[in-house]
């Protein structure tokens, strides 16, 4: 194994960091701890501070308060070109008029070190990234994919223990985003650096991470593991963010042990009580489009809605339905293409299970800013 693939990540603390830019709070005091080696994903919409948590860690922004630790050493003092971390900037910031293997070790050339060597430690770096033979190529003769590449190629040159990315994928296609988020991880794996990845997609977060956090207007709202962010969110903000929810509100009916039963304009909903809401209270009850399904006959689940078919949307392998019952929102199922669905025209009932359904916290403001991305 070379010394590249073998090389390892260190840890990132943060203790009450917080960013205040004219009298405007961009980060609210944070604390977080990111694993060394880890691929950590910090998500959320435009303009809620996760560019500015990314910059106060990489150097490039002092914190207004609080303390940053990489690998359990205070890094506050030093200054982003004396830290253990590399930054890849969106715009990639690549040198037109270098060629592929000048980029990757233009850090090198700042330290110092030969020619010769310069260019074999480049050309091992671009092995890594799977880009032999392109070495003395212009930037301008490779595809995006490509010059993504080099991105990730030239910042590990410099043998950092984390590298920040701020969302290197955003310029890509969708075809192409998709297939760099394998390779990113693929990389990621092999070399053991930790990996801080800020980006407003939760496609991106949810299939690369090892564990991320969901922020919201300067402040971290949840950090877990895709599938506990998904199927437990902690906060309306986060159940609505991640991924999409079919949302009804009203007011607690009821409360049985860890389960409450909503009624408002579309009916009376059980679901689990994850607020801990008590009779009265006003509530929304969420529950995922996928986990939502036509009734036809068979065994009605917990949940029953009476609704007319507004439309249908083919995507593939995917189906999607939607409807309106008594609401203004319109209810969204998401089926599987399987010919099972042949008429999906005026009335139907919809259902969903009981178990699948979120009660929580009636927050308005918090399902406006979930709508909010760039």
């Amino acid at each position: 194994m070379s010394d590249i693939e073998s090389a390892r990540g260190q840890s990132v603390r943060l203790k009450d960091v917080s960013m205040v830019f004219d009298g405007f709070t961009a980060v609210q005091p944070t604390d977080l701890t990111i694993e060394a080696g880890e691929f950590f994903s910090i998500l959320g919409p435009s303009g809620c501070g996760k560019t500015t948590l990314l910059r106060i860690v990489s150097g490039f922004q002092a914190a207004t308060s609080g303390a940053v630790e990489i690998g359990g050493r205070p890094v506050d003092h030093l200054a982003a070109n004396r830290r253990p971390t590399a930054m890849i900037f969106q715009s990639l910031a690549l040198f037109p008029l270098m060629t592929v293997w000048e980029n990757v070790a233009f850090g090198l050339a700042a330290r110092g070190i030969g020619k010769r060597e310069r260019r074999t430690r480049a050309e091992e770096l671009l092995a890594l990234v799977a880009l032999e033979g392109q070495a003395d190529k212009r930037p301008a003769q490779l595809s995006g994919g490509q010059r993504q590449r080099v991105a990730v190629a030239r910042a590990l040159a410099v043998e950092p223990s984390v590298l920040c990315l701020d969302e290197p994928l955003s310029a890509l296609d969708l075809k192409l985003r998709q297939h760099m988020r394998a390779e990113l991880r693929a990389i990621q794996k092999r070399t053991g650096v930790t990996f801080i990845y800020i980006t407003h997609d939760q496609g991106e977060a949810l299939s690369m991470s090892d564990r991320l956090a969901v922020m919201n207007a300067g402040r971290i709202e949840q950090v877990g593991a895709a599938s506990d962010i998904y199927d437990r969110p902690a906060t309306p903000f986060v159940a609505s963010f991640v991924g999409e929810q079919n949302v009804f509100r009203g007011r607690v009916a009821e409360v049985r042990d860890n389960m409450a039963y909503v009624e408002g304009i579309e009916g009376r909903f059980l679901g689990r009580n994850v607020s801990g809401l008590k009779t009265g209270d006003a509530a929304m009850l969420l529950v995922r489009p996928e986990r939502t399904g036509l009734v036809n006959g068979g065994p009605a689940p917990g949940n029953l809605i009476e609704a007319r078919i507004e439309r249908r949307e083919l995507e593939g392998p995917y189906l999607n339905i939607v409807a309106r019952g008594r609401g203004e929102r319109p209810i969204v199922l998401h089926l599987a293409n399987d010919g099972r669905v042949a008429d999906t025209n005026g009335s139907t009932r919809i259902g969903f299970a009981c178990e699948d359904a979120l009660v929580m916290t009636d927050d308005a403001s918090a399902l406006s800013a979930a709508q909010v991305d760039d």
